[in-house]
């Protein structure tokens, strides 16, 4: 049995002034394609409707069967197309959270 506990990774993103709704929908559909990758228990990624939100307008919340398999994630190819060919284009910023989730 694996005792490793298992980990919570939340991205938020601000997208630069004028990014279109067709660009945030590629990526949010291009973030929902990462649940393929090894280690990936659950994932959701979503338009914010808060408005506490700071500016951030999207988020991702991905939960990994350990930290092996976040460490994985980053680098994993599906991961990086998704960064380099859709996110980069229109982040003004972003900031990550992970920490591991405590029964």
């Amino acid at each position: 049995m694996n005792s490793d506990p298992q980990i919570m990774h939340l991205v938020l993103f601000k997208w630069i002034e004028g990014a279109r709704d067709e660009q945030i929908r590629a990526v949010l559909d291009g973030l929902r394609g990462l649940s393929v990758i090894p280690g990936v228990v659950e994932l959701h990624a979503g338009r914010n409707f808060c408005a506490r939100s700071q500016g951030f307008d999207t988020a991702l919340m991905v939960r990994f069967t350990n930290r092996a398999a976040l460490d994985a994630y980053s680098p994993h190819p599906a991961h990086r197309a998704v960064v380099e060919n859709l996110i980069n284009a229109i982040r003004a910023d972003s900031l990550a959270v992970d920490y591991e989730i405590e029964d």
